[in-house]
């Protein structure tokens, strides 16, 4: 890793702050044209660190980036992992308040809530079988604090702007339906994500990492290079099935998981 700890500290503010005040900053990536993996996930751990000492407690991760259209547009081969905070999370039904969010997309994702802590280098798909509760549906709505092209050179965000930047995580809403994952077959629950009362997107649990358990799997192992555990009562947003829907003000959104459930919420 090349930064330094002025330079990730800056970095971490500069995020803080384009939350705060809607206000996109440039592209870290631009700033900073060494930033790697590791230097990414050093900004996201101390703007983790900040909003930590602000008051706000950690309530889970999310996982981006599953699928292979994704990945391929970014020109990675890994998904990413972003922090959930408590200020994050709204009831399905929920209005998000009019200047809440810079640039607010929504994504159907498939969460899991744990009732056991999981962790280490070598967790197997029956090791989050075992530590999960539940899974529900959800909706995971994105944002951005950095500039998604930059107007003077057209350079488009990276990886390492998305890490950095909290994997682009801004909320959750969590539908009320629990189903157990060991007996439900998550490659085949789907979606049809619709803004407005128009389908906008389609999809299968398949399309994250032809499991979404195993998007889990991944996630714990991932952590377990940082000397982090997923907790009991967390919840993981395991990765979209869709590509990102805009939600301009005045935007309804609804996710019909059909038997698995739904999950919707507005933009004032």
């Amino acid at each position: 890793m090349s930064l330094s700890e002025a330079e990730i500290s800056k970095a971490a503010n500069d995020l803080l702050n384009a939350e705060k005040t809607l206000k996109q900053i440039g592209l870290l990536t631009l700033r900073h044209p060494d930033l790697d993996m590791d230097g990414a996930y050093a900004i996201q751990k101390e703007l983790a660190r900040a909003k930590l000492a602000e008051g706000r407690k950690t309530i889970g991760w999310k996982i981006g980036l599953t699928s292979k259209a994704m990945q391929d547009a970014l020109k990675i081969d890994t998904p990413d992992s972003g922090v959930l905070f408590d200020d994050m999370l709204f009831e399905t039904g929920a209005t998000v308040p009019k200047g809440r969010f810079i640039q607010p997309r929504i994504e159907a994702e498939i969460a899991f809530v744990m009732k056991a802590s999981l962790g280490g280098a070598n967790v197997t798909r029956e090791d989050v079988l075992a530590a999960t509760d539940y899974v529900c549906p959800s909706l995971e709505i994105l944002d951005t604090r950095i500039q998604r092209v930059d107007p003077a050179t057209g350079e488009a965000r990276k990886i390492f702007d998305t890490i950095a930047d909290n994997a682009a995580n801004a909320g959750l809403v969590l539908g009320t339906e629990r189903h157990a994952p060991a007996t439900t077959d998550l490659r085949w629950i789907g979606a049809i994500v619709s803004r407005n009362e128009e389908v906008e997107e389609t999809g299968l649990g398949a399309g994250v990492l032809n499991d979404p358990v195993e998007a889990v799997v991944w996630l714990a192992r991932r952590m377990a290079d940082y000397g982090q555990t997923i907790e009991a009562g967390q919840i993981i947003l395991s990765g979209s099935f869709i590509r990102p829907v805009e939600c301009p003000p005045g935007s309804k959104v609804h996710a019909d998981f059909g038997p698995f459930g739904s999950v919707s919420c507005s933009f004032a």
